[in-house]
């Protein structure tokens, strides 16, 4: 009897179930229908893609650029250093780009710089701004194509970018070696593991003078304190780095770099200018100090003869001013055969060190990125931005998923730290 009832009680529930079952599947297909036609892109095909116009704005010391579309889609890149007064360069590069499809990166790079061969092409300003629309250009591309810029540079070998934390503990202000370990261990209590310093004082009262770059003895001598005091406070587990932004000569950079060898740098930086990679050979020979150069130099071509002879033990290009995200993967894969390392320069802001990230990502030989900390110091490096994710964590940053690069620019933001008397984005 019971056995019945429970039979009869489960059929008729069967029952009532198969007869909601169509009611139940409408109500999830229109569920699922809704999602899809949201997730769908409304864009007409990528081929039908075209640049509409390409418009710049300028803060301090970087470049943004913003290319428009005829599908509402845009993409945004950064240059800096050599871009002071390139207003009208950007616009002349504007009107080669319009009307052609900005998935084409490459051709349309080659187009504009085999085009430049007379106007400066090889290096500074041409290549800067070039730099920032070839960024664009990506952050364009992988929006239009919905994956991150790294998907289109062949895919990632890592999903976070190890970064080491410039101070600015600016030797102008003659810090003393006690200055440089505090400096040394603010950082290190932020998380960081990798952590640089500047070694160049004009000012130093121990030099001979303004003009003569060999450092005196007490010149060295103060260097060595200064980073001596830094090794003392952090351990050995700690990275150091030094530069010398190229302000001295060969024979202070063979002096310098056998002095430091006892401290264990992850590299010494720039000790000379960029220009003599002979004289940077002749540094690299004559210690075991690893030295890092390539801020200052611009597009592959650049780095041919300075890993061809071994000038340098790591490259460090500037991929918002050596010509750009592909230039700079094809700097990274060149210095690769060379088994030498690739720690790219960056002094942009958040837009241009998630642009460096993604080709950091996409590199096997990439050892460290650089990062600044006027990013927790100045207030507008987080307004001229929009990124919801954690911008650094323990001296390590995650690579952006989202399509293109992952970071927008606050024009609105920007407008008030815009330099006077260049037009803002029109």
């Amino acid at each position: 009897m019971s056995n019945s009832h429970s039979r009869r009680s489960f059929l008729s529930k069967a029952a009532l179930a198969t007869a909601m079952a169509p009611l139940a599947s409408f109500s999830s297909f229109g569920s699922s229908y809704e999602k899809a036609v949201g997730e769908t892109p409304k864009n007409s095909a990528p081929s039908d893609l075209k640049i509409t116009d390409v418009k710049c704005g300028y803060i301090k010391g970087s470049l943004f650029v913003k290319i428009y579309t005829n599908q509402d889609i845009w993409g945004c890149g950064e240059g800096v250093d050599a871009v002071p007064g390139t207003y009208h360069l950007v616009k002349n590069f504007g009107q080669r780009l319009k009307n052609q499809n900005p998935l084409n990166v490459y051709r349309l790079f080659e187009n504009i710089r085999k085009s430049g061969f007379f106007q400066g092409a090889q290096a500074g300003m041409y290549v800067a701004v070039l730099s920032a629309i070839e960024t664009a250009l990506w952050d364009l591309a992988g929006k239009a194509l919905h994956v991150p810029v790294y998907q289109l540079l062949g895919g990632k070998f890592r999903d976070k970018i190890r970064v080491y934390c410039d101070t600015a503990l600016y030797q102008r202000n003659l810090p003393q070696p006690k200055d440089f370990a505090e400096a040394a261990m603010k950082a290190k209590g932020m998380g960081f593991n990798a952590i640089k310093f500047d070694l160049d004082q004009f000012n130093d009262p121990n030099k001979y003078d303004m003009y003569n770059w060999t450092a005196s003895p007490g010149e060295l001598q103060r260097m060595y304190e200064q980073i001596a005091a830094v090794r003392e406070a952090v351990g050995p587990k700690t990275d150091i780095l030094v530069d010398m932004h190229g302000r001295y000569d060969a024979v202070t950079g063979q002096a310098i770099s056998k002095r430091l060898e006892p401290l264990n740098l992850l590299w010494l930086e720039e000790p000379i200018p960029a220009e003599n990679i002979e004289a940077y050979k002749l540094i690299t020979e004559a210690t075991s100090t690893p030295i890092a150069a390539g801020e200052n130099l611009y597009l592959a071509y650049g780095f041919r003869r300075l890993l061809e002879i071994g000038g340098v033990d790591i490259v460090m290009p500037d991929l918002q001013k050596c010509g750009g995200l592909g230039e700079g993967q094809r700097i990274a894969n060149l210095a690769n055969l060379y088994y030498t390392p690739f720690a790219p320069h960056m002094v942009a802001s958040f837009l241009g060190c998630m642009a460096s990230c993604h080709v950091c990502a996409s590199v096997p030989n990439f050892l460290i990125l650089e990062w600044q900390s006027y990013f927790h110091t100045d207030p507008m490096f987080k307004e001229i931005v929009q990124y919801d994710g954690e911008w650094v964590k323990d001296s390590f940053i995650t690579v952006s998923e989202k399509p293109g690069i992952g970071v927008e620019i606050n024009e609105a933001a920007m407008k008030k730290y815009a330099v006077p008397g260049v037009p803002f984005f029109e």
